[in-house]
Protein backbone atom coordinates (compact mmCIF):
# COMPACT_ATOMS: atom_id res chain seq x y z
CA UNK A 1 0.00 0.00 0.00
CA UNK A 2 1.03 3.51 -0.45
CA UNK A 3 0.45 7.27 0.63
CA UNK A 4 1.67 8.57 -2.63
CA UNK A 5 5.11 10.12 -1.10
CA UNK A 6 5.36 13.38 -2.21
CA UNK A 7 8.87 13.07 -3.97
CA UNK A 8 7.37 11.03 -6.63
CA UNK A 9 4.14 12.88 -7.09
CA UNK A 10 5.69 14.44 -10.58
CA UNK A 11 6.00 11.12 -11.89
CA UNK A 12 2.63 9.73 -12.86
CA UNK A 13 -0.21 9.78 -10.85
CA UNK A 14 -1.57 6.76 -13.08
CA UNK A 15 1.29 4.91 -12.06
CA UNK A 16 1.31 5.38 -7.78
CA UNK A 17 -2.92 4.79 -7.91
CA UNK A 18 -1.92 1.39 -8.96
CA UNK A 19 -1.22 0.58 -5.51
CA UNK A 20 -4.35 1.21 -2.99
CA UNK A 21 -3.88 4.38 -1.47
CA UNK A 22 -3.57 4.21 2.90
CA UNK A 23 -4.72 8.24 2.75
CA UNK A 24 -5.29 10.88 0.33
CA UNK A 25 -1.99 12.56 0.09
CA UNK A 26 -2.66 16.33 1.70
CA UNK A 27 -1.23 18.36 -1.82
CA UNK A 28 -3.77 16.69 -3.81
CA UNK A 29 -6.56 17.80 -1.11
CA UNK A 30 -8.68 20.48 -2.77
CA UNK A 31 -11.23 21.05 -0.61
CA UNK A 32 -11.94 24.70 -1.18
CA UNK A 33 -12.85 23.50 -5.13
CA UNK A 34 -15.65 21.43 -3.52
CA UNK A 35 -19.26 23.32 -3.33
CA UNK A 36 -22.25 22.25 -3.15
CA UNK A 37 -25.02 21.97 -5.91
CA UNK A 38 -28.12 24.24 -4.64
CA UNK A 39 -30.31 21.66 -6.19
CA UNK A 40 -30.10 17.93 -7.05
CA UNK A 41 -28.86 17.13 -10.23
CA UNK A 42 -31.27 16.02 -12.13
CA UNK A 43 -32.96 19.14 -11.77
CA UNK A 44 -29.89 21.11 -13.01
CA UNK A 45 -30.39 22.65 -16.82
CA UNK A 46 -29.20 20.84 -19.58
CA UNK A 47 -26.44 23.05 -21.54
CA UNK A 48 -27.23 23.69 -24.80
CA UNK A 49 -26.93 21.50 -27.78
CA UNK A 50 -26.23 23.04 -31.55
CA UNK A 51 -27.37 20.51 -34.52
CA UNK A 52 -24.64 21.51 -37.22
CA UNK A 53 -27.00 19.13 -39.87
CA UNK A 54 -29.55 22.19 -39.21
CA UNK A 55 -27.31 25.28 -40.28
CA UNK A 56 -27.06 24.06 -44.33
CA UNK A 57 -31.32 24.28 -44.47
CA UNK A 58 -33.68 27.22 -44.95
CA UNK A 59 -35.32 28.79 -42.16
CA UNK A 60 -33.94 26.27 -39.96
CA UNK A 61 -30.68 27.23 -40.60
CA UNK A 62 -31.72 31.23 -39.16
CA UNK A 63 -32.90 29.63 -35.91
CA UNK A 64 -29.87 27.33 -35.40
CA UNK A 65 -27.80 30.21 -35.78
CA UNK A 66 -29.60 32.23 -32.94
CA UNK A 67 -29.23 29.02 -31.16
CA UNK A 68 -25.45 29.09 -31.52
CA UNK A 69 -25.65 32.36 -30.66
CA UNK A 70 -27.60 32.48 -27.37
CA UNK A 71 -25.68 29.22 -26.16
CA UNK A 72 -22.29 31.47 -26.79
CA UNK A 73 -23.67 34.70 -24.97
CA UNK A 74 -25.62 32.97 -22.68
CA UNK A 75 -24.04 29.85 -21.31
CA UNK A 76 -20.63 30.20 -23.43
CA UNK A 77 -20.77 26.59 -23.22
CA UNK A 78 -22.48 23.79 -25.77
CA UNK A 79 -22.67 20.25 -27.03
CA UNK A 80 -22.58 19.64 -31.13
CA UNK A 81 -24.03 17.15 -32.67
CA UNK A 82 -24.23 16.04 -36.73
CA UNK A 83 -20.76 17.47 -36.79
CA UNK A 84 -19.41 15.95 -39.92
CA UNK A 85 -16.67 14.76 -37.93
CA UNK A 86 -16.02 10.89 -39.25
CA UNK A 87 -16.99 8.59 -36.36
CA UNK A 88 -13.84 6.23 -37.80
CA UNK A 89 -11.74 8.85 -37.18
CA UNK A 90 -13.02 9.58 -33.56
CA UNK A 91 -13.40 5.95 -32.67
CA UNK A 92 -9.69 5.18 -34.06
CA UNK A 93 -8.60 7.96 -31.61
CA UNK A 94 -10.04 6.89 -28.76
CA UNK A 95 -8.72 3.35 -29.07
CA UNK A 96 -5.07 4.45 -30.02
CA UNK A 97 -5.25 6.89 -26.48
CA UNK A 98 -6.31 4.18 -23.89
CA UNK A 99 -3.51 2.18 -25.29
CA UNK A 100 -1.14 4.73 -25.08
CA UNK A 101 -1.83 4.91 -20.98
CA UNK A 102 -1.29 1.11 -21.07
CA UNK A 103 1.91 1.41 -21.83
CA UNK A 104 4.73 1.28 -19.36
CA UNK A 105 5.79 4.34 -17.51
CA UNK A 106 9.12 4.12 -19.01
CA UNK A 107 7.30 4.42 -22.56
CA UNK A 108 5.33 7.23 -21.68
CA UNK A 109 7.88 9.30 -19.57
CA UNK A 110 10.08 9.79 -23.41
CA UNK A 111 7.06 12.19 -24.07
CA UNK A 112 7.56 13.53 -19.88
CA UNK A 113 7.73 17.09 -19.01
CA UNK A 114 11.04 19.09 -19.23
CA UNK A 115 12.20 21.44 -16.62
CA UNK A 116 10.84 25.22 -17.88
CA UNK A 117 8.25 23.34 -20.66
CA UNK A 118 4.28 23.58 -20.44
CA UNK A 119 4.31 20.80 -23.17
CA UNK A 120 4.64 16.83 -22.55
CA UNK A 121 3.44 14.26 -20.18
CA UNK A 122 2.98 14.13 -16.59
CA UNK A 123 1.45 16.00 -14.06
CA UNK A 124 0.80 19.37 -14.15
CA UNK A 125 3.48 20.78 -10.95
CA UNK A 126 3.06 23.85 -9.60
CA UNK A 127 5.72 26.60 -9.75
CA UNK A 128 4.70 27.58 -6.33
CA UNK A 129 5.36 26.12 -3.12
CA UNK A 130 2.44 24.24 -1.50
CA UNK A 131 0.16 24.44 -4.47
CA UNK A 132 -2.25 22.21 -4.77
CA UNK A 133 -1.53 19.32 -7.35
CA UNK A 134 -5.00 18.22 -9.77
CA UNK A 135 -5.88 14.78 -9.79
CA UNK A 136 -4.60 13.72 -13.26
CA UNK A 137 -1.90 13.38 -15.78
CA UNK A 138 -2.31 15.36 -18.35
CA UNK A 139 -0.22 15.24 -22.06
CA UNK A 140 -0.07 18.95 -23.42
CA UNK A 141 1.38 19.51 -27.32
CA UNK A 142 1.23 22.30 -29.92
CA UNK A 143 0.06 21.00 -33.00
CA UNK A 144 -0.37 23.77 -35.17
CA UNK A 145 1.89 25.84 -36.65
CA UNK A 146 3.61 22.84 -37.52
CA UNK A 147 7.28 24.70 -37.14
CA UNK A 148 6.51 25.36 -33.38
CA UNK A 149 5.54 21.42 -32.54
CA UNK A 150 8.40 19.92 -30.44
CA UNK A 151 10.11 17.72 -31.85
CA UNK A 152 9.97 15.24 -29.21
CA UNK A 153 6.60 14.77 -29.04
CA UNK A 154 3.85 14.44 -31.56
CA UNK A 155 6.59 12.85 -33.91
CA UNK A 156 8.10 10.28 -31.69
CA UNK A 157 4.29 8.60 -30.26
CA UNK A 158 3.66 5.30 -31.51
CA UNK A 159 3.08 5.88 -35.08
CA UNK A 160 -0.38 4.30 -35.16
CA UNK A 161 -1.62 7.14 -32.34
CA UNK A 162 0.69 9.94 -34.15
CA UNK A 163 -1.51 8.71 -37.74
CA UNK A 164 -5.21 8.70 -35.20
CA UNK A 165 -4.02 12.30 -34.07
CA UNK A 166 -3.31 13.34 -37.35
CA UNK A 167 -6.45 12.10 -38.84
CA UNK A 168 -8.30 13.62 -35.80
CA UNK A 169 -6.48 17.17 -35.78
CA UNK A 170 -7.38 18.00 -40.10
CA UNK A 171 -11.28 16.89 -39.09
CA UNK A 172 -10.99 18.91 -36.05
CA UNK A 173 -9.47 21.67 -37.50
CA UNK A 174 -12.80 22.00 -40.22
CA UNK A 175 -15.18 22.05 -37.73
CA UNK A 176 -13.30 24.92 -35.71
CA UNK A 177 -13.26 26.85 -38.87
CA UNK A 178 -16.90 26.66 -39.48
CA UNK A 179 -17.96 27.32 -35.56
CA UNK A 180 -15.73 30.47 -36.23
CA UNK A 181 -17.31 31.66 -39.48
CA UNK A 182 -21.06 30.97 -38.07
CA UNK A 183 -19.96 32.73 -35.05
CA UNK A 184 -18.31 35.30 -36.70
CA UNK A 185 -21.73 35.67 -38.80
CA UNK A 186 -23.98 35.91 -35.17
CA UNK A 187 -21.76 38.28 -34.10
CA UNK A 188 -21.68 40.44 -37.19
CA UNK A 189 -18.06 40.78 -36.99
CA UNK A 190 -16.15 41.18 -40.64
CA UNK A 191 -15.35 38.46 -42.09
CA UNK A 192 -12.18 38.87 -43.20
CA UNK A 193 -11.52 39.87 -39.34
CA UNK A 194 -12.52 36.46 -37.90
CA UNK A 195 -10.04 34.94 -40.55
CA UNK A 196 -6.70 36.58 -39.92
CA UNK A 197 -7.72 36.28 -36.10
CA UNK A 198 -8.56 32.66 -36.06
CA UNK A 199 -7.60 30.87 -39.20
CA UNK A 200 -4.46 28.76 -39.20
CA UNK A 201 -3.73 30.31 -35.71
CA UNK A 202 -2.36 28.51 -32.68
CA UNK A 203 -3.57 25.19 -31.60
CA UNK A 204 -2.75 23.07 -29.23
CA UNK A 205 -3.98 19.64 -27.75
CA UNK A 206 -4.07 17.88 -24.16
CA UNK A 207 -4.87 14.79 -23.44
CA UNK A 208 -5.91 14.00 -19.71
CA UNK A 209 -6.04 10.70 -17.73
CA UNK A 210 -8.08 11.31 -14.33
CA UNK A 211 -7.20 8.06 -12.31
CA UNK A 212 -9.82 6.22 -9.98
CA UNK A 213 -9.70 8.33 -6.31
CA UNK A 214 -11.30 6.50 -3.16
CA UNK A 215 -11.93 10.03 -1.63
CA UNK A 216 -13.21 11.87 -5.21
CA UNK A 217 -14.83 14.37 -2.74
CA UNK A 218 -11.45 15.23 -2.07
CA UNK A 219 -9.51 16.17 -5.15
CA UNK A 220 -10.11 17.75 -8.11
CA UNK A 221 -9.60 16.50 -11.56
CA UNK A 222 -9.07 19.95 -13.30
CA UNK A 223 -9.49 23.10 -10.75
CA UNK A 224 -11.93 25.30 -12.15
CA UNK A 225 -10.44 27.83 -14.63
CA UNK A 226 -11.55 29.25 -17.68
CA UNK A 227 -9.66 28.70 -21.52
CA UNK A 228 -7.31 31.01 -22.66
CA UNK A 229 -8.12 30.60 -26.42
CA UNK A 230 -11.09 31.20 -28.63
CA UNK A 231 -12.85 27.52 -28.94
CA UNK A 232 -12.01 24.36 -27.70
CA UNK A 233 -13.25 20.85 -28.51
CA UNK A 234 -13.47 18.65 -25.77
CA UNK A 235 -13.85 15.02 -27.19
CA UNK A 236 -14.80 12.49 -24.28
CA UNK A 237 -12.71 9.20 -24.76
CA UNK A 238 -14.21 6.22 -22.41
CA UNK A 239 -17.77 7.51 -21.49
CA UNK A 240 -17.09 8.23 -18.06
CA UNK A 241 -18.76 11.94 -17.16
CA UNK A 242 -16.70 14.36 -14.96
CA UNK A 243 -17.14 17.95 -16.50
CA UNK A 244 -18.98 20.48 -14.40
CA UNK A 245 -19.66 23.99 -15.50
CA UNK A 246 -20.19 26.91 -13.48
CA UNK A 247 -23.54 29.31 -14.46
CA UNK A 248 -25.22 31.50 -12.19
CA UNK A 249 -22.64 30.34 -9.36
CA UNK A 250 -23.62 26.83 -9.47
CA UNK A 251 -21.90 24.08 -10.79
CA UNK A 252 -23.59 22.47 -13.56
CA UNK A 253 -22.87 18.68 -14.43
CA UNK A 254 -22.45 18.16 -18.16
CA UNK A 255 -23.93 14.80 -19.22
CA UNK A 256 -22.01 14.65 -22.66
CA UNK A 257 -23.94 13.13 -25.64
CA UNK A 258 -22.83 9.92 -27.75
CA UNK A 259 -20.81 11.59 -30.42
CA UNK A 260 -21.27 14.83 -29.45
CA UNK A 261 -18.25 17.14 -29.24
CA UNK A 262 -18.53 20.19 -25.91
CA UNK A 263 -17.41 23.18 -26.93
CA UNK A 264 -15.90 26.13 -25.16
CA UNK A 265 -15.80 29.54 -25.38
CA UNK A 266 -12.61 30.64 -24.28
CA UNK A 267 -11.15 33.97 -22.76
CA UNK A 268 -9.68 35.29 -26.58
CA UNK A 269 -13.18 34.94 -28.26
CA UNK A 270 -15.35 36.65 -24.73
CA UNK A 271 -12.07 39.32 -25.54
CA UNK A 272 -13.20 39.40 -29.40
CA UNK A 273 -16.52 39.49 -28.99
CA UNK A 274 -16.35 42.41 -26.72
CA UNK A 275 -17.87 40.22 -23.87
CA UNK A 276 -20.98 39.77 -26.07
CA UNK A 277 -20.01 36.18 -25.41
CA UNK A 278 -18.63 35.06 -21.95
CA UNK A 279 -15.83 32.03 -21.61
CA UNK A 280 -17.19 29.47 -18.87
CA UNK A 281 -15.49 28.47 -15.94
CA UNK A 282 -15.42 24.42 -15.82
CA UNK A 283 -13.66 22.01 -13.65
CA UNK A 284 -13.44 17.75 -14.17
CA UNK A 285 -14.53 15.77 -10.91
CA UNK A 286 -13.07 12.48 -10.75
CA UNK A 287 -14.13 8.78 -10.19
CA UNK A 288 -14.06 6.44 -7.45
CA UNK A 289 -13.98 2.94 -9.12
CA UNK A 290 -13.15 3.91 -13.23
CA UNK A 291 -10.60 6.07 -14.70
CA UNK A 292 -11.81 9.20 -17.00
CA UNK A 293 -9.73 10.10 -20.04
CA UNK A 294 -10.91 13.25 -22.49
CA UNK A 295 -9.25 15.00 -25.13
CA UNK A 296 -9.18 18.80 -25.47
CA UNK A 297 -8.28 20.80 -28.76
CA UNK A 298 -7.26 24.65 -27.99
CA UNK A 299 -7.95 26.93 -31.04
CA UNK A 300 -6.47 30.42 -30.44
CA UNK A 301 -5.32 33.42 -32.50
CA UNK A 302 -2.33 33.64 -34.87
CA UNK A 303 0.70 34.77 -32.93
CA UNK A 304 1.43 37.14 -34.84
CA UNK A 305 -1.65 38.90 -34.16
CA UNK A 306 -2.81 41.20 -31.17
CA UNK A 307 -5.87 40.15 -29.29
CA UNK A 308 -8.69 43.28 -28.02
CA UNK A 309 -12.19 43.31 -29.40
CA UNK A 310 -13.18 43.25 -33.19
CA UNK A 311 -12.88 46.68 -34.71
CA UNK A 312 -16.15 46.18 -36.42
CA UNK A 313 -17.55 45.52 -33.18
CA UNK A 314 -16.73 49.00 -31.73
CA UNK A 315 -18.34 51.80 -32.57
CA UNK A 316 -19.89 54.93 -29.95
CA UNK A 317 -22.41 52.62 -28.38
CA UNK A 318 -20.11 49.84 -28.07
CA UNK A 319 -16.73 50.96 -26.68
CA UNK A 320 -14.14 48.54 -25.75
CA UNK A 321 -14.32 47.07 -22.59
CA UNK A 322 -11.04 45.02 -22.70
CA UNK A 323 -7.49 46.10 -23.60
CA UNK A 324 -5.44 45.06 -26.47
CA UNK A 325 -2.14 42.86 -26.12
CA UNK A 326 0.03 40.70 -28.39
CA UNK A 327 -0.77 37.29 -28.91
CA UNK A 328 2.70 35.63 -27.62
CA UNK A 329 2.73 37.85 -24.49
CA UNK A 330 -1.04 36.58 -23.94
CA UNK A 331 -0.01 33.13 -24.02
CA UNK A 332 3.35 34.02 -22.05
CA UNK A 333 0.90 35.68 -19.71
CA UNK A 334 -1.32 32.29 -19.26
CA UNK A 335 1.09 29.72 -18.67
CA UNK A 336 2.83 31.82 -16.17
CA UNK A 337 -0.28 32.24 -14.07
CA UNK A 338 -1.85 30.14 -11.64
CA UNK A 339 -4.82 28.14 -13.34
CA UNK A 340 -7.61 30.01 -11.42
CA UNK A 341 -11.21 31.14 -12.75
CA UNK A 342 -11.02 34.18 -15.58
CA UNK A 343 -7.80 35.76 -14.45
CA UNK A 344 -6.30 36.49 -18.02
CA UNK A 345 -10.13 38.36 -18.88
CA UNK A 346 -9.91 40.45 -15.49
CA UNK A 347 -6.74 41.46 -16.07
CA UNK A 348 -7.67 42.39 -20.06
CA UNK A 349 -10.57 44.48 -19.04
CA UNK A 350 -10.66 47.97 -18.91
CA UNK A 351 -10.66 49.53 -15.30
CA UNK A 352 -14.47 50.66 -14.54
CA UNK A 353 -16.43 47.38 -16.55
CA UNK A 354 -17.77 45.11 -14.04
CA UNK A 355 -16.17 41.60 -13.74
CA UNK A 356 -17.67 38.46 -14.90
CA UNK A 357 -18.79 36.71 -11.07
CA UNK A 358 -18.90 33.12 -13.10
Amino acid sequence: MSSLGHENNTISLQELCKEPLLAIPPHYIQLDHQESFSSPSHLMPAIPIVDMASMTVGQAKDFELQKLHSSCKEWGVFQVVNHGVSSSVVEKLKYEIEEFYKLPLEEKMRYKLRPGDVEGYGQTIANLKDQKIDWADRFLMVINPIHKRNPHLLSELPSSLREAMEAYFKESQKLAMVLFKLIGQALEIDKREMEDMFEDGLQLVRMTYYPPCPQPELVVGLRPHSDAGGLTILLQVNGVQGLQVKKNGVWIPVNILPDAFVVHIGDAMEIFSNGIYKSIVHRATVNSVKERISIGMFFNPKLEMEIGPATSLINEKNPPQYKRMPMEQYVKDFFSRKLRSKTIVDQMRIKGEQPNTE
